[in-house]
């Protein structure tokens, strides 16, 4: 992983840091200082992407030959980079589990260059991941017990950002998606039917049904609604009976009043005797749309959701931070208002059966009575405690998150107003922030 994914700054306090034998290890802990509108929870994602990250963060010659002739890096800088390599602690929020403001996400522990320089790419990936995941976990809750499934491909901000939609909604709960390669990757359902063009190509719809379910008859998904949804799932109707077709099929609405020609389809369909067929919807859909259908009575089986989830179109980022909180065995803060921080290595105890927030306090405090760690060890000295499998991390992940939003109370699962758990600090905690605190104000006096 080349180590000029990252920002300039990040390189001139690293050289900074080397230059003056500042080598001591430093945490850092990254954090959302609030949650976005309309969003009681967070669902941490993004992990094994980070790990990944560690684990190969480096410098090539090319990277080098760039810092020396454009940036200005001198010599000794160089050949300090050169030799750079992650080399660090990382605890953190396993992948899946439900997370609140202020909360640690993740915290890496490394010589102080290290973990400076890796600030950007740990930064931006638990942001997307876990800013995804968290719209797709509301999309979860509007669908009941409809199927969810990733269309996000097309319109993902970026090539490389559609793979991590597609990772992220599965995560959430969603049962397949568009994405093939991410599919292959992750072990997730792929899932497609057939695009507008498709059906323009040929004379008429039924002549497109016809072929279409002709060369893919397991389970086809006829798209009605090129020219009129009625006509067009009678013509599906037609190539069923006339095929002769009697396993797994569906019709896919794209447009117009979804809940009505729902309907209308689903007594199509039933009428034809195709009581088993699907109904998939698609189209601009989000969490609030479909929370609409599903408080309609749509008779609709599975909702494909592509750009507002894909972009996390209303809340398109976190408000995520990444500080220092402690240098060598200095614990450090900051105090400005509305970005304070808390001092040193910490650790967020839960209540596992949900009943009360969540207690933030220092990482080596005995846990609360009744409560139990949520960050875990997972690098040590710049490798990974459990050795990487993407599709088991994607299964594991879902499970906590399946888990986690069983627990989670109503009003913060609320689509509109929701009321998030706002976690305490414990009395440890407090005390050290209150006695670094003072520190500063003394020797700022002084």
């Amino acid at each position: 992983m080349t180590g000029l994914r990252t920002d300039l700054y990040e390189l001139r306090m690293a050289a900074s840091y080397l230059r003056r034998g500042m080598v001591e290890p430093a945490t850092f802990s990254l954090f959302a200082r609030r949650l976005p509108p309309q969003r009681g929870f967070l669902v941490a994602a993004g992990l094994a992407e980070a790990l990944t990250f560690l684990e190969t963060f480096a410098f090539d010659d090319h990277d080098l030959g760039y810092l020396r002739d454009v940036v200005g890096l001198d010599r000794s800088t160089l050949a300090a980079f050169a030799r750079l390599r992650f080399t660090g602690d990382v605890w953190a929020v396993p992948e899946g589990r439900v997370v609140f403001a202020d909360e640690p996400l993740l915290e890496i522990t490394a010589p102080i260059a290290e973990a400076q320089l890796v600030e950007t790419g740990v930064l931006n990936l638990l942001t997307f991941h876990t800013t995804v995941a968290s719209k797709a976990a509301r999309c979860r809750l509007a669908a009941g017990e409809a199927q969810l499934i990733d269309f996000a491909f097309r319109r993902t901000h970026g090539i490389e950002a559609g793979a991590a939609v597609a990772r992220a909604s599965a995560i959430a709960g969603f049962a397949a998606t568009s994405h093939v390669e991410a599919a292959r990757r992750y072990g997730l359902k792929p899932s497609g039917t057939m695009a507008h063009s498709y059906v323009e190509a040929f004379p008429d719809e039924r002549a497109a049904f016809r072929a279409f379910a002709t060369d893919f008859p397991t389970n086809p998904i006829f798209l009605v609604d090129t020219y009129d949804t009625p006509a067009g799932v009678r013509a599906a109707v037609d190539v069923v009976t006339e095929l002769g077709l009697t396993g797994p099929l569906g019709v896919r609405l794209d447009s117009g009043d979804l809940a009505a020609l729902a309907v209308q389809a689903r007594a199509i369909l039933d009428a034809a005797g195709l009581t088993q067929a699907q109904i998939v919807a698609s189209g601009s859909l989000d969490e609030n749309i479909i929370a609409g259908l599903a408080a309609k009575g749509a008779p609709i089986d599975a909702y494909g959701v592509g750009t507002r989830m894909g972009v996390s179109y209303d809340a398109p980022s976190l408000d995520s931070a990444y500080k220092l909180v402690a240098y060598g065995d200095r614990p450090v803060l900051k105090l400005s208002p509305g970005k304070a921080t808390l001092p040193g290595p910490k650790q967020v105890f839960r209540d596992p059966t949900g009943a009360s927030g969540d207690v933030v306090g220092q990482r080596d405090e005995p846990p609360p009575s009744g409560r139990e760690p949520l960050l875990v060890p997972v690098m040590r000295a710049g490798r990974r405690l459990d050795a990487a499998d993407p599709p088991g991390e994607v299964r594991a992940a879902r499970h906590r998150f399946d888990a986690d939003l069983a627990r989670l109370p109503d009003p913060a699962r609320r689509l509109a107003d929701p009321a998030p758990l706002t976690p305490a600090v414990s009395p440890g905690l407090a005390a050290l922030r209150d006695s670094v605190a003072a520190e500063h104000a003394q020797g700022s006096s002084a």
